[in-house]
């Protein structure tokens, strides 16, 4: 984790030196940098310089005379203050700098409503632990991979309810599907064009460029005052897409617990016209599944088809800071030149 660093600091705090600081910049020509290393190198070839090339006078000192003082060091802060210069220069050709860098997302987003069954026969555990959980973990799956898309529900069984009007609140609208039971709703029967009607109800007035309906359920329309194919064609006239999936084996499924507490078989059979003929007049595709891994598989293909652009804009704001350290560097400069020829300097080199 890095720390925020107070950029704005006037160029003579000595922060500029920090190692923080330093994390927290880019560097627009980098390879500059490794100028700094050349320093100790050049400092070693001035010695030897120096100490081979340079005129000596030879003095005759006793041992007596010849005493160390520290003050002696004062003679080495021009040079340093030149090599402080260099080094500075370095940094202000490398170009220092601060990039913020903002980054808008948007989306026109897709209208979609869940219908789902929760009649009596959702309770059938060829789907793990029963085909409603099955097909409530799904969809909150399907929730937590859109972006911006407004997502409503739909149960019904024999009669149909809204639960969720269009929202973006995924986090309450998966509150909802948790909270889904098979006694929410008294009247016993399938009435899946009660459910497609309440569904179109919710979606007619959305000016959404691109409108769906997933229907999911697992048996025959059986019940409310709706045809079925008549209310897949007033969703149609609204342009809005349907997705049906028929859930549930053919044959033998285990369906609650016999007097041993072993599961109980019964015979399931299940009519997919009426809900291929939904699927055909919405424009949109049959499936049927028979277990939680191909559930699964169709709510990801339907996730796929149904992706809105997600378009973005970055904006980059980068501020320079090279000019604090050619400030330091000019006052080391001044320094020197100030110090170089003055007592500090000693004129004859040991």
């Amino acid at each position: 984790m890095t720390s925020n660093v107070n950029l704005e600091m006037p160029w003579y705090s000595l922060e500029w030196f920090s190692s923080t600081t330093f994390k927290n910049f880019t560097w627009e020509n980098p390879l500059v940098l490794y100028a700094l290393l050349a320093i100790p190198i050049f400092i070693i070839l001035r010695w030897v310089i120096r100490h081979y090339l340079n005129q000596k006078l030879p003095v005759a000192l006793t041992k007596s005379q010849i005493k160390s003082d520290l003050t002696n060091l004062v003679r080495f802060i021009p040079d340093i203050l030149f090599i402080a210069f260099i080094a500075l220069i370095i940094l202000a050709l490398a170009r220092p700098q601060k990039t913020n860098e903002k980054v808008e997302q948007w989306t026109e987003g897709i209208d979609i409503m869940l219908v789902v069954d929760i009649s009596q026969s959702m309770q059938i555990e060829d789907f793990k632990p029963n085909r409603l959980e099955a097909a409530k973990n799904v969809a909150e799956d399907f929730i937590d991979g859109r972006f911006q898309d407004r997502i409503g529900m739909v149960i019904f069984s024999g009669d149909a309810y809204s639960l969720s009007p269009l929202t973006t609140d995924y986090d309450l609208l998966k509150s909802y599907i948790e909270d889904i039971n098979f006694d929410m709703i008294e009247n016993r029967g399938t009435a899946i064009g009660s459910a497609l009607a309440v569904a179109t109800n919710r979606m007619r007035e959305s000016d959404s460029k691109s409108k769906v309906v997933i229907l999911l359920s697992d048996g025959d329309n059986t019940a409310g005052n709706i045809d079925p194919l008549t209310a897949a064609k007033l969703a149609a006239a609204y342009d809005i897409k349907i997705y049906s999936i028929a859930i549930g084996k053919e044959g033998k499924v285990p369906f609650g617990k016999d007097f041993f507490g072993r599961p109980r078989m019964i015979e399931n059979t299940m009519d997919e016209t009426t809900l291929r003929e939904i699927a055909k007049i919405g424009e949109g595709q049959f499936y049927r599944v028979s277990d939680n891994e191909a559930l699964q598989q169709v709510f990801d293909l339907i996730d796929k088809y149904e992706k809105a652009e997600i378009k973005e804009s970055r904006y980059k704001d980068t501020t320079d800071f090279y000019r604090n350290y050619l400030i330091w560097a000019i006052c080391f400069f001044l320094l020197w030149l100030l110090l170089k020829s003055t007592f500090i300097s000693n004129v004859l080199q040991d």
